[in-house]
C-alpha cells in the first residue's frame, strides 16, 4: 500500500496547535480583526484514536462570546481540518461577528489549480488555470452548494501539492491569488456573514480541509484524496461499522403506469407486487427498491393525484404521512417487508426543506405556518428547520413513516434555491443579523440528517443517507460523511456522452456515486436505450437499474442479467484507485476515446474500461498505465473475446498500450493483472 504520510504536514499541525495565535483562520469582532486565536484559553483536550488526533480548544473572547476549535489531523495523510463555533454564553447580546476566513499560504513556484465546476449547467467540467497569471475566485450563493461550482480544490506548486475542501451546505466563497513566492487561499462560508448572537445563541463554520501532498502529479494527488475520502469520511453501512459497498437499486415508479403531469410516476399499493414479481422471476434483483415522490397526503388531507385533484407530488409537499389512497392500511409496510423478505431494503423520498400550503399544515397537522419562509414573487417556501421547534416537528413526521414501515434508507432532495429566503428572514429580524438564518437552518440539516441516521439504524437500516439537491446539489464534504450521492445529476439521466463526461470528471473528487443505466431522450423519460457500452458507461459504486419490469413488453430480460451480473464482478474495484487515461471530453463530444481504470495496489489487480465514441472515425487506442513498473509484466484479458494481451512493463511506459475497436459505439472491458 502506497504511504501517504508527509512530515512536513504533521509539523505545520504541531505548530498552528502548539501556538493557537499562529493557527490559519481571522474573523472580525466589533470591527476588530482577530489573526488566529489571540485570546484566552479556558480549556483544551485532545484524544488520538489510531493516526487521528483531534484537539478541541475553547477560548475566551468576551463575557459574550466562546470559541471553539475543534481541529482534526490525520498522520497516515498528513490532512488537516478544522471547524469553528462561536457561542453566547451570556444573557445579553454579543457584538458583531464577521468576516470568518480560513487563509493558507503555499510557498513553491509554477501555481496550478486544477478542479471541476459543479453540477447543473457545468456539468463537472474541469478546469485547469494558472494562478500566477490571474485572482481566481470562486462563490456559490444559492444556498446549494455543489450547484455551479464546486468546493473542492486541487492546488500544485513547486513539486508538491495540497487538496483543499469546503465542507458546508450553505453558501461559500473560495479566493486564490499568487504575490510571486506564495499562493495565498482564502475559504469562508456564509458569504455575507455580519450578525450579533443573542442570548444562547450557536453558529458555526464549514468544515475546512487541507491535505498536503508530496509528488506533483495528478493521478497521485487524486488517489491520495480517494483514499484518505474512503478511510475517513464515508459514512458506515450499518450499526455494526461494516464498510460501505457498492449496492444497487431500482426505481418502480416507471412501471406503475401512473404519470404525474411533469412526465415523473408515483407508485402506489397495487403497482409494486408486480414489478416486484416480475422482477424476482427474472433473476434481476437488486439490493435497493427505490420509492421516488408523491407517497405523501397534501396538506389539505386531499390524494395527490394530477387527474383527480389537479395536484401532484410538486405542490404537496410537507405532511411526510402515507396518502392513505394511494397506500391505505399497512400496504406501505406490507411491501417493505416483501422486499425484505426477498433481500431487498427499500428507500423512501423526501423533502424537507420545502412545504406547501403552510395554513393547511398548521391545521391538520400540527405544523406553525410561520415556520415557514415565504416571499412574493418566490415560489419556494422554505421550512426553517433552523428553529428547533420546527426540527423536531419534522423530523418527527420523518422518523415515524421511517420507523413504522421499516424503510432501510432516506433520500433527500431540495428542488429550490434557499439562500435568498435565508436573506429575506434576516432582514426581517432587524439590522445586523446577517447570516444568522443560514448558520442556524445548515447546522439544524446536519443535526437532522444524524437523527434520520440513527432511526434508521435503530431498527437495521442504514448508516448514511442518500444526499441529493435536484440531483448533485449538496454534495459538500461535511454532507457526505453522513450520505452518498446515488444519482449525481438528474442530467445524468440521458446520454452515455454525458454519463462518460461526468465519470472522468467527477470520480476524482467523490468516490461513491452513482449514475442511471439507460440513455434516454430526456430525464423523465419511462423508456431509452440499454447495451453492453450503456451498461458499462454506468458501472459505478452506486447502480441505478432504470427498467419496466411489466410495462414494457420489450423489455430484454437478458440484457438486465448480463449489466447487474458484469457490475457484480467489477463491483469490488470501483472503491479502489482511479485513472483516466484520455483527454477529458464534454457531453457534446463523441468524437474520442474514452478510457479510464480502477486498480487495487494491494492485489496487483483492476479493471479497465475503453470506450470509442458514436462518431469516433478511429479504431485505434493507444493508452499508458501509470502503475505498471518497468519491471513487472502486464496481461490484460478481454471479458467479450477472452483475448490476452501480454506486454512487459517497460513496453508500457515507452510505447504504450494498443487497443483496438472495430466500430464507433463499443466498449471495450478488460481485466488487469500486473506481475
Amino acid at each position: 500500500m502506497k504511504q501517504y504520510a508527509n512530515p512536513a504536514a504533521d509539523a505545520w499541525y504541531r505548530e498552528i496547535t502548539a501556538d493557537f495565535k499562529k493557527f490559519p483562520f481571522s474573523f472580525d469582532y466589533d470591527g476588530i480583526c482577530h489573526y488566529g486565536f489571540d485570546m484566552p484559553k479556558k480549556a483544551q483536550h485532545t484524544k488520538r484514536i489510531g493516526d487521528k488526533e483531534t484537539v478541541t480548544v475553547v477560548f475566551s473572547l468576551d463575557e459574550t462570546i466562546e470559541i471553539t476549535l475543534l481541529c482534526t489531523h490525520y498522520y497516515d495523510f498528513g490532512v488537516t481540518e478544522w471547524t469553528v463555533w462561536f457561542e453566547n454564553p451570556s444573557d445579553k447580546n454579543s457584538g458583531i461577528i464577521s468576516e470568518c476566513k480560513s487563509e493558507l499560504r503555499f510557498l513553491g513556484q509554477r501555481p496550478m489549480l486544477k478542479g471541476i465546476l459543479g453540477d447543473h449547467v457545468n456539468a463537472y467540467r474541469p478546469y485547469a488555470i494558472d494562478i500566477a497569471d490571474q485572482t481566481t475566485t470562486f462563490v456559490s450563493h444559492t444556498g446549494r452548494p455543489t450547484h455551479i461550482v464546486f468546493p473542492y480544490f486541487n492546488l500544485e506548486f513547486g513539486e508538491m501539492g495540497a487538496m483543499l475542501a469546503i465542507g458546508w451546505s450553505g453558501t461559500w466563497k473560495a479566493d486564490f491569488h499568487f504575490d510571486g513566492e506564495e499562493t495565498v487561499y482564502t475559504a469562508q462560508s456564509v458569504n455575507d456573514l455580519y450578525t450579533y448572537l443573542k442570548p444562547k445563541e450557536k453558529i458555526r463554520t464549514a468544515l475546512f480541509v487541507c491535505g498536503r501532498y508530496g509528488e506533483r502529479r495528478e493521478s497521485y494527488g487524486t488517489n491520495y484524496w480517494r483514499r484518505w475520502f474512503i478511510a475517513y469520511n464515508l459514512p458506515k453501512a450499518d450499526q455494526k461499522g461494516t464498510a460501505l459497498a457498492p449496492f444497487s437499486t431500482c426505481c418502480l415508479a416507471s412501471d406503475t403506469g401512473l404519470p404525474n403531469s411533469d412526465g415523473s410516476i408515483s407508485e402506489n399499493y397495487a403497482t409494486w407486487r408486480p414489478s416486484l414479481e416480475k422482477m424476482l422471476a427474472e433473476d434481476v434483483k437488486v439490493d435497493f427498491r427505490w420509492v421516488d415522490a408523491g407517497w405523501y397526503i397534501a396538506p389539505d388531507k386531499t390524494s395527490a393525484q394530477p387527474y383527480v385533484s389537479g395536484h401532484d407530488w410538486w405542490d404537496t409537499v410537507g405532511t411526510w404521512e402515507l396518502d392513505s389512497e394511494k397506500w391505505p392500511g399497512d400496504s406501505f409496510l406490507e411491501s417493505t417487508e416483501f422486499a425484505r423478505a426477498h433481500g431487498m431494503k427499500t428507500l423512501l423520498w423526501f423533502e424537507p426543506e420545502r412545504v406547501s400550503d403552510p395554513e393547511n399544515l398548521e391545521k391538520y397537522f400540527g405544523y406553525r405556518a410561520e415556520w415557514a419562509i415565504a416571499r412574493e414573487n418566490n415560489p419556494a417556501i422554505a421550512n426553517n428547520i433552523g428553529i428547533p421547534e420546527c426540527l423536531d416537528w419534522t423530523l418527527g413526521q420523518i422518523k415515524k413513516v421511517l420507523s413504522d414501515n421499516r424503510v432501510e434508507m432516506y433520500r433527500e432532495d431540495n428542488n429550490s434555491n434557499p439562500a435568498e429566503l435565508w436573506s429575506y428572514l434576516d432582514a426581517k429580524e432587524g439590522d445586523h443579523r446577517r447570516g444568522i438564518t443560514e448558520c442556524k437552518f445548515i447546522d439544524g440539516h446536519y443535526r437532522m440528517w444524524d437523527e434520520i441516521i440513527a432511526c434508521t439504524l435503530s431498527y437495521g437500516g442504514c448508516g448514511f443517507v442518500d444526499s441529493c439537491a435536484s440531483g448533485g446539489g449538496r454534495n459538500d464534504l461535511e454532507s457526505l460523511r453522513r450520505g452518498v450521492p446515488l444519482l449525481r445529476s438528474d442530467a445524468d439521466r440521458t446520454t452515455v456522452a454525458l454519463r462518460l463526461s461526468m465519470t472522468t470528471a467527477l470520480g476524482a473528487w467523490i468516490p461513491f456515486m452513482g449514475a442511471n443505466t439507460k440513455e434516454k431522450e430526456s430525464q423523465l423519460a419511462p423508456v431509452g436505450n440499454s447495451d453492453p457500452y450503456i451498461w458499462r458507461a454506468s458501472y459505478l459504486p452506486a447502480l441505478n437499474v432504470d427498467s419496466q419490469f411489466v410495462q414494457d413488453e420489450s423489455q430484454n430480460f437478458d440484457m438486465l442479467r448480463f449489466g447487474l451480473s458484469e457490475w457484480k464482478r467489477v463491483s469490488s474495484y470501483l472503491l479502489k484507485d482511479f485513472y483516466v487515461h484520455t483527454p477529458w471530453h464534454s457531453e457534446h463530444d463523441r468524437m474520442g476515446f474514452t478510457a479510464y481504470s480502477y486498480f487495487d495496489e494491494d492485489t496487483q489487480k483492476g479493471v479497465l474500461f475503453a470506450f470509442r465514441g458514436e462518431h469516433c472515425l478511429d479504431d485505434t487506442l493507444h493508452i499508458k498505465l501509470p502503475y505498471v513498473g518497468e519491471k513487472q509484466s502486464l496481461v490484460l484479458t478481454d471479458e467479450d473475446t477472452k483475448e490476452e494481451i501480454c506486454i512487459e512493463g517497460s513496453q508500457n511506459q515507452e510505447k504504450g498500450i494498443r487497443l483496438t475497436m472495430a466500430h464507433p459505439r463499443q466498449a471495450r472491458l478488460l481485466w488487469i493483472c500486473v506481475q
